[in-house]
């Protein structure tokens, strides 16, 4: 998920201070359904994102590398055979 959220950070440059959001919330509600997010600030500190339904549900459906791993199609001999040679000394 972190990957998504610096991917959703990078690609939202318009930040709206949250009394200009109030105001014109419909028109901010509408940049979003045609893929323009915004980052709502108040008191010069990012508070929220508003992104269309659509892209809320794209982005909350992405499963963790975890699932992905565990969902992986691997045969019982798919990962190599382990090196068993003791460690080597790292001179400390």
């Amino acid at each position: 998920m972190t990957t998504i959220v610096t991917w959703l950070r990078e690609a939202i440059t318009r930040e709206i201070q949250l009394r200009d959001a109030k105001a014109r919330l419909s028109a901010v509600v509408d940049d979003a359904v045609c893929g323009e997010p915004a980052i709502i600030t108040r008191h010069g500190k990012r508070e929220a994102v508003i992104v269309s339904f659509a892209e809320w549900e794209r982005l909350s459906q992405v499963p963790s590398f975890g699932h992905l791993l565990m969902s992986a199609p691997l045969a019982p001999d798919d990962p190599p055979a382990r090196n068993k040679a003791p460690l080597r000394d790292a001179g400390f």
